[in-house]
């Protein structure tokens, strides 16, 4: 099938424009999104691909950012700068699901609607830190195999930050994306931190009136070989009203392994969520 074809049959179909702003998972960017933002861009709709800081192109070191805060402001800023009365279709990816979860809890007027793509998906009234701690209690001590730890050798900036490792991205991540994908990955992660004494992740508490009152979706990677298709949907369970949809044969990089059927199911979910709000 060609691409316009599939255009017509599959997104194509479209009855609004909608603005889709993805977020990439930790060590990774905005890059992993290229198969998504392309199908979705080309049948029309608008699409932010962010790199969080430190990550990415972007010129700042994993262990200058200050504070998850700081990390997730390119994704803050984005929301907060869209024009009166538009509201985007926010995508999260792994980690990125927490940002996801700070933009939805100060912006919440501003998010048609939130779709946790096989992403870290808090539950209302715990810290945010709550999704790592339970998936923690999941993994055994080999679980994160050739990643590698490193410490600033900066004593100004005295955090230990995660690389992932090309075994873990292959056997754990990408088992089932296109090689070239694994390939692409392998040149482009970026040591990363995972916050785990940050204020915010440990302190701020997810309310009803914020983060609660946003609609949202998670779309479970059914092969997911990072956190399995049964964790992502015990983390929908912490959200009453949550819609689950499953995503057959995709790896944790199911905008890699599927990217036509998310592209599709994000521009479905899109258009649903639209209609119910202009009805």
């Amino acid at each position: 099938m060609s691409m316009s074809s599939g255009m017509e049959e599959g997104i194509g179909k479209r009855r609004h424009q909608h603005h889709f702003v993805l977020v990439h998972g930790v060590c990774h960017g905005a890059w992993c999104w290229y198969r998504v933002a392309t199908l979705l861009s080309s049948a029309g709709h608008r699409v932010t691909a962010l790199d969080m800081a430190a990550c990415g192109a972007r010129a700042d070191r994993a262990e200058e950012v200050a504070s998850f805060e700081e990390y997730s402001r390119p994704l803050l800023d984005t929301v907060d700068a869209l024009p009166p009365g538009e509201q985007a279709v926010l995508v999260g990816h792994s980690f990125g699901g927490q940002s996801l979860a700070l933009a939805m809890e100060r912006y919440p007027d501003r998010v048609a609607v939130a779709v946790f793509a096989s992403a870290a998906m808090p539950a209302v009234g715990k810290p945010m830190t709550f999704v790592l701690e339970e998936f923690s209690q999941e993994t055994g001590p080999d679980f994160y195999m050739d990643c590698t730890y490193g410490a600033s050798s900066d004593p100004q900036y005295p955090v230990e930050t995660l690389l992932l490792g090309p075994e873990y991205l292959a056997k754990r991540l990408y088992q089932l994306s296109p090689p070239e994908d694994l390939t692409l990955a392998m040149a482009m992660v970026r040591p990363s931190q995972w916050f785990v004494d940050d204020a915010v992740l440990k302190g701020s508490v997810l309310t009803a009136q914020g983060y609660g009152a946003v609609r949202r979706v998670c779309v479970v990677a059914e092969d997911d070989a990072s956190w399995s298709a049964d964790f992502q949907r015990r983390m929908a369970s912490w959200n009453p009203g949550a819609e689950v949809r499953g995503l057959q044969e995709a790896d944790h990089m199911l905008m890699l392994s599927k990217p036509r059927e998310l592209s599709e199911l994000l521009v479905e979910i899109a258009d649903r969520y639209y209609r119910e709000a202009h009805t």
